[in-house]
């Protein structure tokens, strides 16, 4: 990916912008969530829009409006943008900070850019009595961008960061339970560095994977992927099954309760990777069908026009934690619907929107039983108050042994990171 290089920025104002800053501050809109079927698709009306919402010129008006939001573009700096030509100038100047924004992101590992080389915005022409046409915005819509894996941790990092501010600790390396830290102490094998770590390093490591990958040359290229850091001991291992309710009403009614479960999802994921490394961590969408999904395709996973097969992800979720020869294996479920659809012997699908089914409820039930027999914990997280759906979880608890939380998305965060926690300093 080739970018012009805008050197009347490179070193003024590019390099004074809080880059990460930036980056958190649109982490919504990074991970938003939308329904499957492609950009602007609703499964009621159809499509709502022609840009799609990961278009590189959605990306720069979203980098525009953080800019203005946490105040990194002052008045001085847009009356030097300005310039002698004024409105002209400004708009065409304020274009090509923003592209030298997107190849920082890009340079720096957070986004990649597919779909070829973005047109660059200074290329404009004036049309007699038709205004301005920025040639380089339309084409910018042809062009997508998505986050990289570096880009998904650092949100995941920020993420725990905020949720474990919001439990009252001062890191997420402060809570006292026997785990796998990057402290001083150094008395087991060294890992990869992930954000949030302390710089514990291990020096020796980190070297060799640089020469292995470029040769022992000088200077030596360090990369960030060579580093590597020490961890001390960790005394027991919990294996669990994370289940993501993809079904329609995650994201309809004016809220958005699908976003919020991803980055819970990525928060997650990145404590039990840099904090709990002998643990494991599987994620499981639920709708019409459940199925298993990469960690490094959470942020892109989509809600859809589905109902709630919570009996299908349930035995997924169970299949695969009877694999983990783990000390504790558990299921936490974040939900906002009763389930409504269960898989039949042939593969077809039986749906029952109203909910409450007794066919659904049997085999739910029947799933949820067998997770007892397995010694398999379901802690489940509601983010609605539907009567029914509290009978139904407070059935599901009864039935396995496991606890409820009803929460919105605010708090979402912080109920299930404190019962993570909880668990795994009763079991030290």
């Amino acid at each position: 990916m080739r970018f012009t290089t805008y050197t009347k920025y490179k070193g003024g104002f590019l390099e004074a912008l809080n880059l990460e800053g930036l980056l958190e501050s649109l982490a919504d809109f990074l991970l938003q969530s939308g329904f499957a079927g492609g950009p602007r698709y609703h499964p009621w009306w159809g499509w709502t829009g022609d840009e799609p919402e990961h278009s590189l010129e959605s990306l720069k008006d979203r980098l525009l409006e953080a800019l203005i939001r946490t105040g990194q573009l002052t008045p001085e700096m847009l009356a030097e943008l300005r310039g002698d030509g004024g409105d002209e100038d400004a708009r065409q100047a304020l274009a090509e900070l923003l592209d030298g924004l997107v190849e920082r992101l890009v340079e720096e590992g957070y986004l990649q850019v597919d779909g070829g080389a973005p047109a660059m915005p200074s290329s404009f022409r004036q049309l007699e009595a038709e205004g301005h046409v920025d040639e380089a915005a339309r084409a910018a819509r042809h062009v997508e961008f998505s986050l990289t894996a570096k880009g998904l941790d650092f949100l995941a990092y920020r993420t725990l960061r905020d949720i474990i501010s919001a439990l009252g600790r001062s890191s997420h390396g402060s809570h006292e339970t026997p785990h796998l830290d990057t402290g001083i102490e150094a008395n087991a094998a060294s890992r990869p560095y992930a954000f949030g770590d302390s710089l514990n390093m291990d020096i020796p490591a980190t070297l060799g994977n640089a020469i292995r990958r470029s040769g022992p040359s000088l200077p030596l290229d360090l990369d960030y992927p060579d580093l590597m850091v020490h961890q001390a001991e960790y005394r027991s291992s919990c294996a669990t099954v994370l289940m993501l309710d993809v079904s329609h009403s995650m994201i309809l009614y004016g809220e958005d309760r699908f976003t919020p479960a991803k980055k819970v999802a990525l928060a997650l994921s990145h404590l039990i990777r840099t904090q709990f490394p002998g643990d494991t961590l599987r994620v499981i969408t639920f709708g019409d069908r459940a199925e298993e999904i990469p960690l490094a395709r959470v942020g892109k996973a989509q809600v859809g026009p589905f109902h709630t097969n919570t009996a299908e992800g349930i035995q997924l979720a169970r299949r695969l934690l009877r694999s983990q020869g783990k000390d504790m294996r558990q299921i936490i479920m974040i939900t906002d619907g009763k389930p409504s659809a269960i898989t039949l012997p042939g593969g077809r699908v039986y749906k029952n929107p109203a909910g409450l089914d007794p066919r659904v409820l049997k085999e739910t039930f029947r799933e949820v039983a067998a997770c007892r027999k397995s010694n398999i914990i379901i802690n489940t997280f509601m983010l609605a108050r539907d009567p029914a759906l509290v009978a139904f979880v407070s059935r599901v608890c009864e039935l396995a042994r496991g606890r409820a939380y009803f929460t919105s998305t605010m708090s979402l965060g912080q109920y299930l990171m404190r019962d993570f926690l909880r668990g795994k300093t009763s079991r030290g």
